[in-house]
């Protein structure tokens, strides 16, 4: 199929943007991006429904870049996201684009983060923002943030913004901006709500649509009928059979994927929750323990999950169908990518069996075939064994702020305590924090070793996550 899309050379592009979609490896186009850049650098307004994974970021991203001018000190694109990894995902996918514009300024403007900083920061007014709509509404409430000259705003991942309640602020930040802007809406679904948006707020938009990446990719699918009661125990068991490095649990309450974790934990699993009602900070500790391999199955709510950015997904498991099914395609879209065979597997109550027999209706009349059934073996809760996680995670109280760098805690590592490199693993520093994925069984060694040393000349807390 890539054989017979076009180059992005093909495109009337900017030649600074070359530059940064080489830094990112791009060379063809993908099938959203062939469908909607042309209509994009024209200037259109564009719905596109698309996936995550599609492309979809860097065709606004390149779309956005383009018409903005680098010596107007102003703003001039604005993008909104459902959450803030999917916002800083977006934000670092833009600055690698922009990697041959001189002298642009981009921040990410998201809630879960102290507002004075974002304030101090938009002192100089920035080109492009990349926001969550609650922390753009205040700051435009506040009058900090001028729209007054922003020619491109995009919604992206739309349908998760509305279903998180953002509505009211979308459309009163569409309101703030400049009428005669380019609009972009980028969504995985396309509900109601969506297309009310599209009529009221967007000239004559044009509509592409991309078929779902599990089309695109070789996905194992499989449905097990079980008894609500023994949801946990077949899930168990369904892990220990397959033993996948990576996996997500999809739960549809938040409720529900706390006692799933809690009950996979509690059992020996590296099992972590993910959903909206968490603490930003222990919403980033989860997902660097997801990340750097210490804690290998994450149980998401769907909008929790919007914005993770994993490369190599070994399962997506549904712990309960969603009542979409353009919902269940995206939740199983994260797997099998990049060539690899994925593997989905769903839990199917009596309760559910009418969406199980709509998503197989959608999946014959979309030419996959029908869904393979069987009844899971259920593992025994009191007896059962499960692997850990390869890796274990240190909490390091230091970070940017105190000029730590990777190599700093690298160094002490294989330094004073003593590790030899292959046991250190993944190092993510933040502002006033940083984590290092340590091998499991040399773990507790670590600790030790860094409690009782120090870091770049300095002492500082470390604990085990």
């Amino acid at each position: 199929m890539n054989e017979t899309l076009p180059d992005f050379t093909d495109l009337p592009l900017d030649p600074a943007l070359f530059q940064g979609l080489d830094a990112l490896g791009h060379v063809r186009m993908t099938p959203i991006q062939a469908q909607s850049l042309p209509a994009l650098l024209a200037g259109r307004d564009v719905i596109a429904k698309a996936p995550t994974g599609s492309g979809k970021t860097a065709a606004f991203g390149l779309a956005l870049l383009h018409r903005l001018d680098p010596a107007q000190i102003r703003l001039q694109a604005l993008v909104l996201c459902p959450t803030r990894e999917l916002a800083d995902q977006v934000s670092k996918h833009i600055r690698k684009l922009a990697t041959g514009i001189p002298n642009l300024k981009l921040l990410t403007l998201t809630g879960g983060m102290p507002l004075g900083p974002q304030l101090a920061s938009l002192g100089h007014e920035p080109h492009v923002v990349v926001g969550t709509p609650g922390r753009v509404q205040e700051l435009l409430r506040k009058q900090a943030l001028d729209l007054r000259g922003v020619r491109t705003l995009v919604l992206d991942e739309a349908d998760r913004m509305l279903d998180m309640g953002f509505e009211e602020p979308i459309r009163e930040i569409i309101g703030k901006a400049p009428r005669d802007r380019q609009t972009l809406l980028f969504s995985a679904t396309y509900p109601d709500l969506i297309r009310d948006i599209g009529r009221k707020h967007m000239r004559d938009p044009l509509e592409v649509s991309v078929d779902a990446i599990a089309d695109q990719a070789v996905i194992v699918q499989q449905f097990f009928e079980v008894d609500l009661a023994q949801k946990t125990a077949a899930l168990a068991g369904l892990l220990l059979e397959h033993n996948p490095d990576s996996a997500v649990v999809f739960c549809n309450m938040r409720r529900d994927a706390d006692d799933v974790a809690g009950s996979l934990a509690h059992i020996g699993f590296s099992a972590a929750a993910l959903h909206g009602d968490m603490e930003q900070r222990d919403r980033d500790e989860v997902l660097v323990q997801f990340g750097n391999r210490s804690c290998n199955i994450l149980v998401a709510s769907d909008v929790a999950a919007r914005g993770l950015d994993i490369q190599d997904l070994g399962a997506v498991i549904n712990y309960e169908l969603p009542t979409d099914p353009d919902v269940y395609v995206h939740r199983i879209g994260r797997t099998g990518r990049a060539g690899r065979t994925g593997l989905a597997l769903s839990l199917v109550s009596p309760r559910e069996m009418p969406r199980a027999l709509q998503l197989e209706k959608m999946l014959v009349d979309s030419g996959q075939g029908a869904l393979r059934w069987s009844r899971p073996t259920l593992a025994n809760l009191k007896s059962c064994k499960a692997p850990a996680a390869p890796m274990a995670t240190l909490r390091i109280d230091a970070g940017r702020t105190d000029k730590l760098r990777p190599g700093d805690i690298v160094g002490a590592l294989t330094g004073d305590a003593g590790l030899r490199v292959e046991a250190v693993g993944k190092i993510d520093v933040f502002a006033t924090r940083s984590y290092v994925a340590i091998a499991r069984n040399q773990a507790q060694r670590a600790l030790e070793r860094l409690q009782a040393g120090r870091i770049k000349g300095r002492n500082f807390r470390v604990r085990a996550l």
